[in-house]
C-alpha cells in the first residue's frame, strides 16, 4: 500500500474505457462489482496482491455508498466506470444519493478501536489518487487513481 492519497490531478495520457457497470445499491451486488474491479485491474497490469488492494478500495466506496448515502434504500443505483490509463487504473463512481460534504468524508482515529469506519481510511491509503465531489444535477462522484507499483 502507498501513502495517503492525493485529490485526483489532470488527467495526462491516454484513459481508455474499459467498462461501465451500473448496479443496484444494494449489499448481494458487491460481489458482481468487486469480479468486475478484479478483472479491471487484472487487464491494467496489476499484480495479484495490488488487485486485492484495488478491490478492496473499490468495495469500500461502494459499501459506504450504500449504507451512508443511500441509507440501505435498494432503489438507489452505483454506477462505476473502469479505465485503463497508462500508469494503472482509475475508477470513478457515481451515485444520485443526497449530495456529501467531501470534508465529512473522514475516516475515525485509527487509535479509536472498534468496528467501522474505516472505508475511507482504507481508500486513501490503498489509491494513489481520491477526489470526491458533487455530480452535475445531483449525487456525487468518487474518483479514484492506482497506479502500478513497477511504473516510477
Amino acid at each position: 500500500m502507498t501513502g495517503p492519497a492525493t485529490p485526483l490531478a489532470a488527467d495526462q495520457g491516454t484513459r481508455e474505457p474499459i467498462a461501465e457497470l451500473r448496479v443496484p445499491a444494494r449489499i448481494d451486488h458487491l460481489k458482481l462489482i468487486r469480479a468486475g474491479v478484479e478483472v479491471a485491474a487484472r487487464m491494467c497490469g496489476f499484480d495479484w496482491l495490488e488487485t486485492q488492494d484495488v478491490v478492496l478500495a473499490v468495495d469500500e466506496a461502494c459499501q459506504n455508498i450504500i449504507v451512508h448515502g443511500y441509507r440501505r434504500d435498494e432503489s438507489g443505483e452505483i454506477v462505476i466506470n473502469l479505465y485503463r490509463c497508462d500508469d494503472g487504473l482509475r475508477t470513478e463512481l457515481r451515485d444520485t444519493a443526497p449530495r456529501v460534504d467531501p470534508d465529512l468524508v473522514r475516516p475515525r482515529a485509527l487509535g479509536d478501536v472498534r468496528p467501522g469506519k474505516l472505508g475511507s481510511h482504507f481508500m486513501r491509503t490503498i489509491m494513489d489518487e481520491v477526489e470526491f465531489r458533487a455530480a452535475p444535477g445531483g449525487g456525487n462522484i468518487l474518483e479514484m487513481h492506482k497506479r502500478r507499483s513497477d511504473i516510477p
